[in-house]
């Protein structure tokens, strides 16, 4: 039986913003494998998940288009959202600005009370988002990106500024998702432990290139614990 087609893929892959930061990348990133983008700050990593969801230019070489060209299919978390911080918006409220005008009203209601569920924050739903923790608006941009039902996940440092026990709770619920639903998940991450614990497979990003494959060959790296120690401290 052959594989799955990609849902992200790269070949020979430069990117960048005003010039070449990583070069020669190749990668694929197929239906329900969880990939952690890992290196140092500044290492280029949030670039090359732009470069493959289609946000930024490739410089040279290819990354196909994402989940097929199936937008919809796609779910974004960036590493820091902006949208509804400024005005007054409940959870709810978020989540259903995510989703297509075409949806009749009670696919919209719930499409946004399942994806809440998901994520064990059902009873947010009415909060302000401007009033919800760090922790708790973190998970609630997860479910703004779950309820368009992606085939793929991709998140931009969803551990940053939360505390070890809530970053490894965020991560094992991703996983859950990942495993019952079939779900491509791509992480941008610093901790080398959620990788261990939860990856398939890994990119290791680094002075200008890109090592990625099955992650019990990347997560063995000597250079790349080191880095990431370093990360932590």
């Amino acid at each position: 039986m052959s594989d799955p087609p990609p849902l992200l893929a790269a070949r020979r892959l430069a990117c960048g913003r005003r010039r070449v930061l990583l070069r020669d990348v190749d990668l694929e990133v197929r239906p329900g494998e969880a990939w952690f983008v890992l290196g140092g700050n500044g290492a280029g990593k949030s670039t090359l998940l732009l470069t493959l969801l289609g946000v930024l230019r490739p410089l040279a070489g290819e990354a196909l288009p994402p989940v097929g060209g199936d937008r919809a299919a796609l779910g974004y978390v960036p590493q820091e959202p902006r949208g509804g911080l400024a005005l007054p918006c409940t959870v709810a409220e978020l989540l259903a600005a995510a989703l297509p005008d075409r949806l009749p009203g009670a696919e919209v209601v719930a499409r946004v009370a399942a994806a809440l569920a998901a994520l064990g924050i059902g009873g947010l739903s009415d909060r302000d988002l401007r009033h919800l923790s760090v922790g708790e608006r973190r998970r609630a941009f997860v479910a703004r990106a779950l309820a368009r039902q992606p085939r793929l996940l991709a998140l931009d440092e969803p551990a940053a500024n939360l505390d070890r026990g809530a970053a490894r709770a965020l991560a094992a619920d991703l996983d859950r998702l990942r495993r019952e639903r079939g779900l491509a998940v791509v992480h941008v991450a610093h901790d080398l432990d959620l990788a261990r614990r939860f990856a398939t497979h890994a990119a290791w990003v680094d002075a200008g290139r890109v090592v990625a494959g099955p992650a019990d060959g990347i997560l063995g790296r000597a250079d790349l614990a080191l880095a990431c120690g370093e990360e932590r401290r």
